[in-house]
């Protein structure tokens, strides 16, 4: 998979604190005692998941003139040829450092464990894990984030 730049900005930091609920003033006032105290700004801790403004490739982001196959009503639309649905099931963060306003953070996906379950009603489960490195301009790994997603062969019996 493809690498690319992450740039964490003290704006985005801020807005996506907002978004969250996260009203802790290390989040946006470097001036506040905490913030000094914890050595500057530093974003929420599911900041990361914002990457995906930033990946070319990302296949949820509307796209002008083309069908989006984002969240919706229903249990979503696989893209082109896919062929099943798929449901974010977990999602782990390991940090190694605070993300700070400044970063510009190198971004790198690889497959992880892939397993399968059999489900009463929609037959059979692929878990499949994705590992997401973020590391700074000096190699160093900053933050690994995991996710799985549950791929099924079609809706649950009864859900159609």
């Amino acid at each position: 998979m493809p690498r690319f730049q992450f740039p964490v900005e003290a704006g985005h930091v801020l807005c996506f604190a907002r978004a969250v609920g996260d009203d802790d003033p290390v989040r946006y006032d470097a001036e506040h005692e905490r913030t000094i105290h914890r050595g500057g700004l530093s974003a929420s801790p599911t900041f990361v998941a914002a990457v995906a403004q930033f990946d070319p490739d990302w296949p949820y982001r509307p796209r002008p003139g083309q069908p989006w196959y984002g969240s919706g009503r229903g249990p979503g639309t696989p893209p082109p040829g896919a062929g099943t649905t798929s449901l974010h099931a977990e999602q782990h963060y390991e940090y190694h450092r605070q993300v700070r306003p400044g970063d510009v953070l190198t971004v790198e996906r690889s497959a992880g464990a892939a397993w399968e379950k059999h489900s009463a009603r929609s037959g059979r489960l692929r878990f499949e894990e994705e590992i997401t490195r973020f590391t700074d301009p000096a190699g160093e790994l900053v933050v690994t984030a995991r996710r799985v997603r549950v791929i099924t062969g079609g809706p649950a019996e009864g859900l159609t």
